[in-house]
């Protein structure tokens, strides 16, 4: 599925967070893991020799029992940039990193390196948000919750999904969030002559065409060999389809959110500044972001 694992670290135990991640994932998939720093000139004063991590990276790779095929690389430049060319170079790779490195404050994320390589990366991407900083050991993973806007172009991870899910003996939920139209109780009527339907009668008829569409994409999926596949409804709030997602999978244990890049129209993009991007800001369950396969 995957040609390898390539595993930016800044040597910082928070960027270590995503190691339980690939260790798991490695294993399962039996790829070879590339653990890579990047040397960043702009981290130096003019007089400082340059950063190495050699010591470092082969000391991590020695956590990886069982997994014979660890590479450790040292590359100069800016590490978006140097991941991103990578990548570029050798397609089929799939890149595994935390949200945040060197420091709480000093994020990875946010006009940063995570960042610029979620935007720019055409190939998928396992982003983790570090909660106890702490790259020991392994994880299980046993959920792949799908969010779906009907949209052709959010449909686009489902072949990643169900290629993970049999690799990983993966459980898939399909969720579709419906649109939040109104503050007020349900039962409210819109004060516009009486010509509008009654706002709770628009909700279920709302929640009848996405059950009756995940539905299809559960039957979809079904007759590809799928076995452990359940799809859910949930009412859009005030918060948006970001947070009800975010919320959702916090009370799933071992859940993985996989979604697109793209939602709703190639133009409407999910990920800049919408949901994508806030879901992983945001989510403290791990967040694969994969590209639409041709």
């Amino acid at each position: 599925m995957y040609r390898e694992i390539l595993v930016p670290l800044d040597g910082s135990k928070l960027s270590e967070a995503v190691l339980p991640y690939v260790r798991w994932l490695a294993h399962a998939l039996k790829v070879p893991v590339e653990l890579l720093h990047v040397n960043d000139p702009d981290r130096l004063a003019p007089y400082s020799p340059p950063m190495q991590r050699g010591d470092y990276l082969e000391k991590v790779a020695a956590s990886f029992s069982g997994i014979p095929n660890v590479k450790c690389a040292i590359e100069p430049g800016n590490p978006a940039e140097v991941i991103i060319n990578m990548v570029t170079a050798e397609p089929g790779s799939l890149v595994a990193m935390a949200t945040h490195g060197y420091s709480g404050a000093a994020r990875w994320l946010l006009g940063s390196v995570a960042q610029k390589v979620l935007r720019a990366l055409s190939s998928d991407l396992l982003l983790v948000r570090p909660q106890a900083a702490n790259g020991d050991g392994t994880v299980e993973l046993k959920t792949a919750l799908v969010p779906l806007d009907c949209s052709q172009r959010a449909e686009m991870a489902l072949p990643t999904v169900a290629e993970l899910a049999q690799l990983l003996d993966l459980g898939v939920l399909l969720v579709h969030v419906t649109k939040h139209v109104y503050t007020g109780p349900p039962d409210a009527f819109l004060p516009v002559f009486g010509a509008i339907p009654n706002l709770k009668e628009l909700w279920e008829q709302d929640k009848a065409k996405a059950n009756k569409y995940l539905t299809e994409k559960v039957d979809e999926l079904r007759a590809q060999g799928l076995a452990n596949l359940s799809a859910k409804v949930i009412e859009g709030g005030v918060d948006g389809a970001a947070g009800e997602i975010i919320d959702f999978a916090q009370n799933i244990p071992g859940s993985l959110i996989v979604m697109t890049s793209h939602g709703e129209t190639g133009i409407g993009r999910w990920l800049i500044g919408s949901v994508t991007e806030r879901v992983v800001c945001h989510a403290t369950t791990p967040v694969l972001v994969a590209r639409p396969q041709k």
